[in-house]
């Protein structure tokens, strides 16, 4: 008895850590702050957006040239604008705008990220845009790895021309389950990012790319968040692609190609 009793109180430790350490499990940030100079990429401007709580947040944008659509972008766990300049200059130099956005306690934004104020700051950004004048219509938002959360609640709350989803995850808890499924994780996970039931109430068009190699987020995660999203819906899977390489294996012309469509 005294075992069983050792053991059940193990466990509940473990539950205790899990859910009020699992963010700390689940954001990665790296809050230095580079300017797009310093990293490399020339035509894009750093802004700043106050939301409340004084938090600021820090994001890199630059205008899309001639009627192109404006990519509003959402990282994943461990990335921020730096890390990602090579795709922003790439995406910038197609002609297509880019609003990069730096999650909270990345890249010089400030504050901790949650799942409710990672939405929030994401509605904070398309409407920083549509502020500018840029219609709805001229708005792609793209969600990469745990950003693609932050894309599909933005789509189901307001209108965007498509939604661009690379390596999405169904759920945090779907993710944690494979190596934790002795725990009751749907009560431990706090921040759920729950695509696979959030996406359909997304009425606009879906584009998910994903690695078949991806040892972080499976590709069968990808096929589930595609099965549940409504038409117009696409897949475009990357036979040799892992969890953050797919922008080297063709994911931005996959990309173009699908907006161009649709443009049609």
């Amino acid at each position: 008895m005294e075992l069983v009793a050792w053991l059940v109180a193990m466990y509940a430790v473990i539950c205790a850590v899990a859910y009020f350490g699992n963010r700390l499990f689940m954001y990665f940030p790296d809050p230095t702050r580079v300017p797009p100079a310093e990293a490399g990429v020339d035509g894009v401007k750093e802004i700043e957006i106050a939301v409340p709580n004084d938090v600021t947040l820090v994001a890199w944008h630059a205008r899309a040239k001639e009627d192109n659509p404006t990519i509003l972008y959402f990282h994943g766990n461990a990335a921020n604008a730096a890390n990602r300049a090579a795709r922003v200059e790439t995406i910038r130099q197609d002609g297509f705008g880019v609003f990069y956005l730096n999650n909270r306690g990345y890249g010089g934004s400030g504050g901790r990220p949650t799942e409710e104020k990672n939405v929030a700051d994401a509605i904070a950004a398309y409407d920083y845009l549509t502020g500018l004048g840029l219609r709805a219509d001229k708005i792609v938002a793209y969600g990469e790895s745990l950003g693609s959360g932050q894309a599909v609640r933005l789509a189901a709350e307001r209108p965007v021309a498509a939604i661009v989803l690379e390596s999405p995850l169904t759920s945090t808890v779907d993710v944690v389950r494979s190596t934790h499924f002795w725990l009751p994780l749907d009560l431990l996970v706090t921040d759920k990012y729950n695509n696979e039931r959030n996406i359909r109430s997304v009425t606009a068009p879906v584009l998910v790319l994903h690695g078949e190699q991806d040892a972080v987020i499976p590709v069968e995660m990808g096929w589930r968040v595609y099965r549940a999203a409504n038409h117009p819906k696409q897949i475009e899977l990357f036979p040799r692609g892992a969890h953050v390489d797919l922008f080297g294996h063709g994911a931005w012309e996959k990309t173009m190609s699908f907006l161009a469509s649709l443009a049609k």
